[in-house]
């Protein structure tokens, strides 16, 4: 056996069915408890301690306690980056569930993944930002430029330079499922998210498990001010 990374292990523990449904339900970036976590993943409490207990060997999710609770949470938001990534591997090659509903058109346009925003709007975000020389990007690697410093800080109040992080990047490339293209990720993806949030121009689906973000007509307006798709 090659030495390296075990690809392999990390595959079969996404692999498995129900624990994808859980990993999955777990890219909202919310904590849940192991009944929600089994409720997602259509099995007993009894089969999802047993498969929480692999995810959590294999470090792909972490356990929280508060008071008699215990939440999960994935472990980084690099595993919800692998997860996108494989829905898009999936959806291209036509692995695609059935099930299907009015959500899943909103879910296109506007999405969380973990705490970015993601869909069409993620991705017209960050191809506005390039065309804006807001960002610069090469393959994956994106780097804010001081122009994009001095909009963050005068458009949306934010400060680049207080978002540096030791173990996540300021700005990352993240390949969206639907799209097929790269949206915004990394803990400026993150304070945008939060910012558009702030200002009520966006808000997270509250359903159960859903990851659909709905913009207010205020905040489309706002979103296409800053962020439009340009020509």
């Amino acid at each position: 056996m090659k030495a390296g990374p075990d690809i392999s292990r990390v595959a079969a523990l996404v692999g498995d069915p129900a624990r994808c449904n859980m990993l999955t339900a777990l890219m909202t970036g919310r904590a849940l408890t192991a009944s929600e976590l089994a409720q997602e993943a259509g099995i007993t409490p009894q089969t999802a301690s047993s498969h929480l207990a692999k995810l959590e060997a294999g470090g792909l999710i972490e356990p929280e306690k508060q008071g008699r609770h215990r939440y999960y949470r994935l472990t980084d938001p690099d595993v919800a980056g692998v997860l996108e990534g494989l829905q898009g591997i999936a959806a291209r090659a036509g692995h695609m569930r059935v099930r299907t509903g009015p959500k899943d058109p909103a879910l296109r346009r506007a999405r969380i993944c973990y705490d970015h925003l993601a869909g069409d709007l993620g991705v017209q975000m960050l191809d506005s930002m390039r065309r804006q020389r807001l960002v610069r990007q090469s393959k994956q690697a994106i780097e804010l430029t001081g122009e994009g410093k001095r909009f963050m800080a005068e458009e949306l109040q934010i400060d680049a330079d207080a978002l540096t992080h030791p173990r996540r990047p300021v700005c990352k490339a993240c390949l969206d499922w639907s799209e097929r293209r790269h949206h915004l990720a990394g803990t400026l993806g993150a304070a945008l998210m939060d910012r558009f949030t702030e200002l009520k121009w966006a808000a997270r689906d509250t359903a159960p498990g859903s990851r659909v973000v709905n913009f207010s007509r205020n905040g489309e307006k706002r979103f296409a001010a800053l962020f439009g798709a340009g020509e």
